[in-house]
């Protein structure tokens, strides 16, 4: 988490408690940065979190419950969230205050709605309602509003999930289905709930023998576990997402009703996966999605296969309702778990990389389970098949093919040229960014070395070079996490060298930085006598007197006539008159993204009318991709050193003009032996200030060039030398 994150999160926090006063956010914020660790919490340290809040809890059954609705929906800080407020329960005097400041809110609260609130009266009831009435109103209510509310809800989603890949993919015409597939309600595999009770029931099944009744009940069993009514079990109409459930004629026989109830939860759980099936295969949804919902699919087609034999066998007349409960056995634990999966993703909207995390940890919560975990197993290697093209396109050729905004990492437009503009690094570090969510839980670790192996190569082949990773291989899913660590590092490794290959030899990047130290640090020292002799009488002008082609052709004729000519890069030096002087300069380069930022870019300029010496200062022209490196931010701090540098050098100088001048003064006769005893002690004091100021800046300017500035750039060059 980043310092600018802690701060607005504790600010928040802060707001939402009402703490005013005492010693701020600062003093929180620096605790926290003190006390960060890399903890993470496990599936251990979370149970037993969830188990301290439950015994605490006043409602524990409310609480589990909660609990296990929000990891349904696939909340990825729901395990870290418990594992706090269990530390949380353990500090009295934190719950003591949490609770005061409960009761002050709902207090205020309760006065503002009690202020605001209408008043208005209910009507008494004309007659009551049974509650067999009530119920069955509802029931038909519900199929009247239900199907549209529901169609309605999904086209939205689909709508919404349109817009923003649309807005993303801006150029690129992306597919969907015609209206028609949608608006045909008989293009479907799920129970069609408007066709009613079957009317073709020739007597109630009430009056018909047990045998009788064992033999029509298994033809609509069938039926029903394909997706179809029968005449004495009927599925009603779904009331939102939750399960499809069935009307069993009440005059069947107790004993086979039984078993029927027994037998129609894997209807129930074809019924969701079906839906989900034909849902999730929108283009709206993803390719992860999309491959998630083909390979249920070809389980379901075998589910389908396993009916028809039945049904092969019932026609033969050697299928009972005892044969198909022991057939239907293995296949129900099958749909049940595809249903457990399919409500999951949708409660949680999962898509891409979430959609992953969830089928792995479904994966691992089925370790002892064998048959369960190699389905989990199955259905997340067929659908992180689409997510690891565009892990392998980005980690071996750093390039992004993600259409349905699935992946890890999202590219955002910006321009290559706002590099030499803006002060901070907003190219690089926005230019392409990690989306939490979308991250895979088994891809977590190595989330930030995928985002830098494909950055790595992006730069280079936006270059006009192209890459591809000779070490690559397909990624395919497996539990073992070595398999990607591995893989992943290769690519990385490779990328780097790629990288710094390209800056060191072809960008020459140690040049490059050789001559900004010639220049900014101030090392080529012939070149800045003959600069400041040329430009020593224009300098002393007011900065708005100075004209800036006269320095420039100064600038160009000192480089020439000085060592710095051999420079192949002198051409890139340029000079930049700054508005502020230097104290102002590192103030408002400090004061970015921080609340003074906008008090100091609108401040007034200063009333003194800065000299040119004051606002000089040197600008390096830096191309595509070593702006990466040397940016604004660098120069920025290269500049301020430079300024401060500069005016040094100039002080230096006027102290050694002051010492010609002394130098001149001494060979003048002086009138009388007494005079000359009176004037040489007054300017013996001056000639001493003199020369101690002159030692003085003369050291100052050893100590930062020869202490300071040289053995870090010697350590900078080794550096990189080493890495190279």
């Amino acid at each position: 988490m980043s310092e600018f994150r802690i701060h607005h999160d504790v600010n928040e926090l802060l707001s939402l408690l009402r703490v005013h006063g005492g010693d701020g956010a600062e003093v929180y914020i620096d605790l926290l940065q003190k006390n960060r660790t890399p903890y993470v919490t496990t599936t251990v340290s979370a149970h037993s979190a969830k188990v301290k809040i439950a015994e605490f809890s006043r409602t524990p059954e409310d609480f589990l419950k909660k609990y296990d609705e929000l990891k349904s929906k696939n909340m990825r800080s729901l395990d870290p969230l418990v594992y706090l407020l269990s530390k949380l329960t353990e500090d009295k005097e934190t719950l003591q205050y949490l609770q005061q400041n409960a009761r002050e809110r709902a207090e205020l609260m309760a006065g503002a709605a009690a202020s605001s609130a209408p008043s208005f009266s209910v009507p008494a009831s004309a007659a009551k309602i049974s509650t067999q009435e009530l119920e069955e109103l509802r029931r038909q209510l519900g199929s009247v509003a239900t199907g549209s509310t529901l169609q309605q809800s999904l086209e939205l989603t689909r709508k919404m999930l349109r817009d923003k890949q649309s807005k993303k993919n801006s150029g690129q015409h992306l597919p969907v289905f015609p209206a028609w597939v949608y608006e045909r309600p008989a293009l479907t595999g799920d129970f069609l709930t408007s066709s009613g009770v079957g009317t073709d029931a020739a007597l109630p099944i009430g009056a018909l023998p047990l045998t009788s009744q064992e033999s029509a009940i298994v033809e609509d069993l069938l039926y029903v576990l394909a997706g179809v009514d029968g005449r004495y079990i009927t599925a009603q109409p779904l009331i939102g997402r939750q399960s499809r459930t069935f009307l069993v004629d009440p005059n069947l026989d107790l004993s086979v009703r039984e078993l029927v109830n027994r037998i129609l939860p894997v209807a129930a759980s074809y019924s969701t996966v079906t839906r989900f099936i034909e849902e999730k295969s929108s283009f709206e949804y993803g390719q992860v999605n999309h491959a998630l919902a083909a390979a249920m699919r070809t389980l379901v087609k075998e589910y389908l296969i396993l009916i028809t034999q039945l049904e092969q066998l019932q026609r033969q007349g050697s299928l009972s309702l005892q044969k198909l409960w022991f057939y239907i056995q293995p296949t129900m634990r099958t749909m049940d778990i595809l249903a457990s999966l399919a409500t999951s993703v949708d409660k949680g909207e999962c898509l891409g990389g979430s959609t992953l995390s969830l089928l792995h940890d479904r994966s691992f919560n089925y370790t002892g389970d064998s048959q369960a975990q190699e389905l989990c197993l199955y259905l997340t290697k067929a659908a992180s098949g689409p997510y690891f093209e565009i892990l392998e396109k980005w980690i071996y050729r750093g390039i992004i093919d993600d259409p349905y905004s699935e992946f890890m990492v999202e590219e955002h437009e910006l321009r290559k040229e706002k590099i030499q503009e803006d002060y901070n690094d907003k190219y690089w570090d926005q230019r392409y960014t990690v989306v939490q969510p979308h991250i895979p839980s088994f891809l977590q670790k190595m989330a930030d070395k995928i985002l830098s192996t494909g950055k790595y190569l992006n730069v280079v082949r936006e270059c006009g070079h192209d890459v591809t990773c000779p070490v690559a291989k397909e990624i395919t899913y497996t539990l073992k996490e070595r398999a990607y660590v591995e893989q992943i590092e290769k690519a990385f490794n490779y990328a780097s060298k790629v990288l710094l290959d390209f800056l060191m030899q072809e960008k020459e990047l140690v040049a490059h930085l050789r001559s900004i130290k010639r220049y900014f640090l101030m090392d080529q020292g012939d070149f800045f006598v003959h600069f400041m002799d040329l430009t020593e009488e224009e300098l002393k002008k007011p900065v708005d007197d100075i004209t800036p082609p006269r320095l420039e052709a100064l600038l160009e004729l000192a480089l020439r006539m000085s060592t710095a000519n051999t420079d192949p890069f002198k051409d890139d030096l340029k000079i930049d008159l700054m508005p502020h002087d230097l104290i102002t300069q590192l103030l408002r380069v400090l004061a970015i993204e921080t609340k003074q930022e906008k008090v100091l870019v609108s401040a007034e300029p200063t009333e003194l009318t800065l000299s040119g010496l004051e606002a000089f200062s040197f600008d390096y022209v830096v191309k595509w991709p070593l702006s990466l490196i040397i940016n604004r931010q660098a120069l920025t701090r290269y500049q301020m050193l430079f300024r401060h540098m500069f005016y040094c050098k100039h002080v230096e100088r006027q102290l050694c003009s002051v010492w010609l001048s002394n130098k001149a003064a001494k060979q003048h006769t002086l009138p009388s032996a007494k005079w000359c005893v009176c004037a040489g002690r007054r300017f013996a004091g001056a000639f001493t200030l003199r020369q101690r100021m002159l030692n003085f800046v003369q050291n100052i300017q050893y100590y930062m060039m020869f202490e300071v500035m040289e053995p870090t750039w010697h350590i900078l060059e080794k550096n990189l030398k080493s890495t190279y």
